[in-house]
């Protein structure tokens, strides 16, 4: 890095006064001119308010922000444009509705005689940043059309077209495909080569090592380390991120697989209004001692699995039978009368009272047992809290509402419940959405724990990752299709499975011809076709 840095915050300090949690402690934060800088750190570690910070959503207590050595002012988001900052956040903010180029220009339209939309204007502008870059996408296109790696290069467009030089994404890769990650890395290496700085905040460090030449590391709110990443692995970056290694090393070691538990026999899902069904006619199965993951590309079908599995929905044909007997009508009350127990990926309200304290949360499936002619018994529920908190780590006072606890704490009691319960089957959805290295380490550990008690494990998730570091068998989900089920052996491949999640591949026997229907249509993060990204299967192949 040259001696004087594009950006420096010096001495930054966030206190947040209603909880006394001090999220910034003195951070000095320096990134280089046309460097792409890797952000990490734990859930709460203060990373995100940094750059909530540096774009103008959060104002410091104290410190101060120079850009290219002038000190400045940002309040707002429009501050930190008119000063080329841009800002891709986790969860897109686009109108399906709209157009590209409508979304791109939302809040700074060109107009015609100084009144009305000019949208010829709007679309040929946002067009001119696209050829510019690049890129190779259809500015007329509806959002609602567009797959979710397209969904995140609209984002990255929409900042570009705001002249922003300094870009931040906040977990870029968390909904892509192997083979989108690849794209969107060239388009990152490609934007650096004409001048963008960029900075990455992310939980994935193999990520690290492959798009960032330093990295910046942060734990309870302050910098506690600066490295070149190519001098640093894996493991240093999570020893030092959570003071101690972590290693995601997990052995699944050899368990007998048992009876069917839970089955679905050409389940299909129809919303009114839609041709094409959510869910296309799905068979799978999951066995005592086995996990079951499903995979597939967010708007595939997971979500709606997860509703069908944990009785939110009632299926439009086919059948789900546990332990053989058919629950296909059964409500999601009546599963959990039956033991189904059910991790869902809403952690926040659906599958925790953040209002109800941690012990009430505990003991929301199985309050009945508390009592003892009709008089609740608090001494037991409080020792029945105690246990599970020390099981599971937990951090807080059992008493305490539920939603002051940080998002790792709060997957675990929800985990600490379920698993409580007597259950011969548990459904996890995106069960370390969101989490640290440390909280998804502890989460995995305790799914390979229910394998080994002969416990069938059901594990809806688009973190690949995920699904191949823990089920035995995996399903793909395309367009609401299983279109491969597949022995998690050691020769399977990322990207073998992100054909099946991108639709170039499909096993089952009346498929018509994968690739000619994902040639019909669907494309990756910088508008190529899915079988030109997966031809490519390297960063090789620059979006320019």
């Amino acid at each position: 890095m040259s001696a004087e840095p594009y950006l420096h915050m010096r001495a930054v300090t966030k206190l947040y006064p209603e909880n006394n949690v001090l999220a910034n402690d003195n951070v000095d934060f320096e990134v280089g001119s046309n460097e792409i800088h890797a952000l990490v750190g734990e859930n709460g570690a203060g990373k995100t308010t940094l750059m909530k910070i540096l774009y103008g959503l959060e104002q410091p207590d104290s410190g101060t922000i120079e850009l290219r050595g002038q000190e400045v002012r940002i309040n707002s988001p429009l501050d930190a444009n008119r000063l080329g900052i841009g800002m891709v956040q986790q969860h897109f903010r686009l109108i399906p509705e709209f157009t590209i180029a409508e979304n791109v220009v939302l809040g700074i339209e060109p107009r015609k005689s100084g009144i009305f939309f000019d949208r010829e204007r709007a679309t040929a502008q946002v067009g001119e940043v696209i050829r510019r870059h690049g890129f190779s996408i259809d500015p007329t296109l509806p959002v609602s059309r567009l797959t979710v790696g397209q969904m995140q290069l609209v984002e990255i467009i929409k900042i570009l077209y705001r002249e922003a030089r300094l870009l931040i994404l906040d977990e870029p890769t968390s909904v892509l495909t192997e083979q989108q990650i690849h794209t969107l890395f060239a388009t990152l290496e490609n934007l650096q080569s004409i001048g963008k700085t960029i900075i990455i905040i992310t939980h994935k460090l193999g990520e690290v090592k492959a798009i960032s030449r330093r990295v910046t590391v942060m734990r309870q709110g302050r910098v506690v380390a600066v490295r070149d990443t190519a001098d640093v692995d894996e493991r240093e970056l999570s020893r030092l991120m959570v003071g101690r290694s972590v290693t995601f090393q997990f052995e699944r070691e050899a368990v007998d697989r048992g009876r069917v538990v839970l089955e679905l026999r050409g389940v299909v899902l129809r919303q009114k209004g839609q041709d094409r069904p959510l869910l296309d006619h799905v068979d799978l199965k999951v066995h005592s001692g086995e996990i079951v993951g499903v995979a597939g590309v967010s708007g595939n079908g997971l979500a709606e699995l997860e509703d069908v599995v944990g009785g939110l929905r009632r299926v439009s044909a086919g059948k789900l039978l546990h332990d053989g007997k058919d629950i296909t009508g059964l409500s999601a009350a009546q599963h959990r009368a039956r033991g189904l127990a059910y991790v869902p990926a809403d952690r926040l309200h659906r599958g925790s009272s953040l209002q109800s304290s941690v012990m009430e949360n505990m003991i929301i499936s199985s309050h009945h047992d508390f009592l003892r002619a009709g008089v609740f018994r608090r001494q037991a529920v409080e020792e029945f809290a105690g246990n599970l908190s020390s099981s599971f780590s937990i951090e807080g006072d059992p008493r305490v509402p539920m939603g002051t606890l940080s998002g790792g704490n709060i997957q675990k009691v929800i985990l600490a419940r379920e698993l409580a319960a007597q259950t011969d089957l548990i459904i996890f959805s995106e069960p370390t959405w969101g989490l640290d290295v440390a909280s998804a380490e502890f989460v995995y550990a305790r799914i390979l724990e229910i394998r080994r008690r002969g416990i069938a494990v059901l594990l809806i998730s688009s973190n690949l990752d995920e699904i191949l570091a823990l089920c035995d068998t995996l399903v793909v989900l395309y367009r609401g299709r299983a279109v491969a089920t597949l022995s998690n052996e050691r020769t399977l491949s990322k990207e073998l499975v992100g054909e099946y999640m991108m639709g170039l591949r499909d096993d089952r026997p009346d498929a018509e011809d994968a690739a000619g229907q994902a040639g019909a249509g669907e494309t990756g993060p910088a508008g190529e076709s899915a079988a030109g990204q997966a031809g490519a299967g390297t960063r090789e192949g620059d979006p320019s």
